[in-house]
């Protein structure tokens, strides 16, 4: 893929847009050319911050009765013209266009309204826009880590005063997913951690925040842009993981971080 197609496609791929094969190119594309990595990064990150960061504004209650007026008028107005075609009344038959077309109007409207109201992006969409975004900038030149160190004992204690929790942190060279840093990140409105593994060629993502309940949640699987993308909430840490590297990989991952998170916890 050439950087002009690559550009071309690059706000369908920042929508979602593209089918599985076209996506899967354009990453591609993106994990070799640094100057379309930034490109993509930089309009992920603008989305996300307008999604994030603008104002939106809840349909007032006065729309809602002229709406709701409007579908009963229309109800009337369709009684009214078949009222005037029966009756072949001259005088009337322009008013029950008047109505019907008044009608019509009101029903585009309020169209108009669910479909504005549907389309805004739910607080899970908006919180994977970000990871998304964050993953890119992390995928340039030195940015994937503030404290590069496959020593857990080194990037652990980085994290002590720059952030209102500790993270726990492994290292999962054994199983083949081996340490490469962290960094600090700004997810959700708020300062994470943000863990660096790799799998081969394959970067892996890892961010750490304070969970916003008290109950575990187990993890669930989803796909945007793509990459996969894994969250779950467990002993008060929500997790968010993402990587172009297959799902099983990466539930495999999940699995023995928690492992050995259990493991370190035990007196």
């Amino acid at each position: 893929m050439q950087c002009k197609e690559s550009h071309s496609k690059l706000s369908a791929f920042a929508d979602g847009e593209l089918d599985a094969p076209a996506a899967a190119q354009l990453t591609q594309h993106l994990a070799q050319c640094p100057d379309c990595a930034r490109a993509c990064a930089q309009m992920l990150a603008l989305r996300a911050a307008v999604r994030t960061q603008g104002t939106r504004h809840a349909a007032p209650a006065a729309l809602h009765q002229r709406l709701r007026a409007a579908l009963q008028e229309e109800a009337g107005a369709s009684k009214a013209a078949r009222r005037a075609r029966r009756g072949r009344q001259w005088g009337r038959l322009p008013w029950a266009w008047i109505n019907f077309g008044v009608a019509s109007a009101s029903t585009a409207a309020l169209a108009v309204t669910l479909l504005l109201y549907l389309s805004q992006p739910s607080a899970t969409e908006r919180l994977d826009q970000e990871i998304v975004a964050s993953h890119f900038r992390s995928l340039m030149p030195n940015h994937l880590a503030d404290v590069a160190s496959s020593d857990q004992h080194t990037v652990k204690p980085w994290f002590n005063g720059k952030l209102d929790f500790s993270p726990p942190v492994v290292d999962l060279a054994q199983e083949g997913y081996p340490l490469v840093g962290g960094r600090l990140d700004y997810i959700s409105q708020r300062p994470v951690a943000a863990l660096a593994y790799r799998r081969h060629q394959h970067v892996l993502n890892l961010y750490v925040w304070p969970g916003s309940a008290a109950s575990d949640a187990p993890p669930r699987l989803s796909t945007r842009q793509g990459f996969h993308l894994i969250r779950w909430r467990r002993a008060g840490m929500d997790y968010q993981l993402i990587s172009d590297l297959n799902a099983a990989e990466l539930l495999d991952f999940e699995r023995r971080l928690a492992a050995q998170i259990d493991k370190d916890a035990m007196p």
